[in-house]
């Protein structure tokens, strides 16, 4: 079928919106129809080459919510009319990473940057006679799409579209840097650098668990704001200027958690987080930075002296077939305010000012909303 798409066709290009093909679902296949797409950070890593791809052109897009249009052969589970989110990583059950209950590093993540489908290994869009490589093969910035079922969790029908959009990465990716990553315990004080999409969420899974403090570090005066909306006790611009204040609001323990959920990640902000951290502390890093960047500031004395724990995670260390449900059930009883976190809604071919918003700290997340008029 013939639909439209975001496309990216170089470094520091802007999204162009025209007309693509995409392919009828094969065996393990869906079509969707897409109802919201969530504008995350990482798709801007393209623009950037930070996150570097196989090749151009990119079809954008890694969270979103649709319905389900049509079935390609032998698919379980799943049926025509199902409300669904994609999950930026395919979980396929069966590889050794989620057989050991790690679904977040599932093997077929190899393949996400790669354009080639898991069904068949070949590309499901097209755009002026060229494959396209969908992003995290989703490629949610199209009216429609077709994705393997190990990428699709099926959800309640009475969840709003633009809210489910954003399980599908920046929420449980947060959350579980606060909740599984941090562990963060009630009582214990938490630093949260950067307070975008992901780092809100962080935010908040650290008010569900408890933390007697939370300081939110965002040079954007907004963002601070809502920080303390959110249920932040203190912000502060930087990191240095939060150093003093967590000295004298912790009596000189520093903060027992520190998570790192900035935009773009650099390597002197791993020292940062560590001044701000406590003996036998734990640091989580959850920023993604450029593939080449190699250096990281680090005091080795003091690391080991303290006992410090220095952590990497990707999608807050979650399973997105338990994550997604959970973090929407709780949506729903008011435990989690997901509402709030849409700053924006935009057209598709608003794209690039919804990336513009981002950048200039007007959004903790921006939302993509279709129509009929775009199906």
């Amino acid at each position: 079928m013939k639909t439209k798409g975001a496309i990216l066709w170089g470094l520091n290009e802007p999204w162009s919106v025209e007309e693509i093909e995409i392919g009828d679902p094969v065996a393990g296949e869906v079509q969707i129809r897409m109802e919201a797409a969530g504008m995350c950070h990482s798709d801007h890593h393209i623009v950037t080459g930070s996150m570097p791809m196989a090749s151009f052109p990119v079809m954008g897009g890694h969270e979103g919510s649709g319905v389900i249009t049509k079935l390609g052969p032998e698919v379980k589970d799943l049926e025509v009319g199902d409300h669904v989110v994609l999950s930026f990583v395919p979980a396929c059950g069966r590889c050794p990473a989620c057989s050991a209950g790690h679904q977040n590093l599932c093997d077929l993540g190899m393949g996400l940057l790669s354009g080639l489908a898991i069904s068949d290994g070949t590309f499901r869009i097209h755009a002026r006679g060229e494959n396209v490589i969908p992003m995290c093969l989703l490629g949610t910035f199209s009216p429609y799409m077709v994705v393997h079922e190990t990428s699709v969790v099926k959800i309640d029908k009475d969840i709003p579209f633009d809210v489910a959009a954003l399980v599908g990465c920046g929420v449980p990716t947060g959350w579980g840097s606060a909740t599984r990553m941090a562990e963060v315990k009630p009582g214990e004080s938490v630093v949260i650098m950067g307070v975008g999409g992901v780092g809100m969420s962080a935010l908040q899974g650290a008010v569900a668990s408890g933390a007697r403090q939370i300081f939110a570090i965002d040079p954007v005066p907004w963002k601070r704001e809502q920080a303390l909306k959110f249920g932040a006790t203190h912000a502060f611009e930087s990191a240095a200027a939060a150093i003093e204040p967590i000295i004298a609001l912790t009596n000189g323990l520093m903060a027992q958690k520190t998570i790192i959920t900035v935009g773009e990640m650099h390597g002197e902000y791993v020292e940062e987080a560590l001044l701000l951290t406590s003996k036998f502390g734990t640091c989580v890093v959850t920023a993604m930075g450029a593939m080449t960047d190699m250096d990281v500031k680090l005091n080795l004395f003091l690391f080991s002296m303290l006992q410090k724990d220095l952590k990497g995670t990707i999608f807050g260390g979650g399973n997105a077939r338990v994550e997604i449900p959970n973090l929407l059930a709780m949506y729903k009883s008011g435990q989690l305010n997901l509402d709030d976190m849409i700053t924006r809604t935009y057209s598709l071919e608003g794209v690039n000012d919804g990336y513009q918003d981002m950048l200039d700290g007007k959004n903790i997340r921006g939302v993509i909303r279709y129509t009929e008029a775009d199906w």
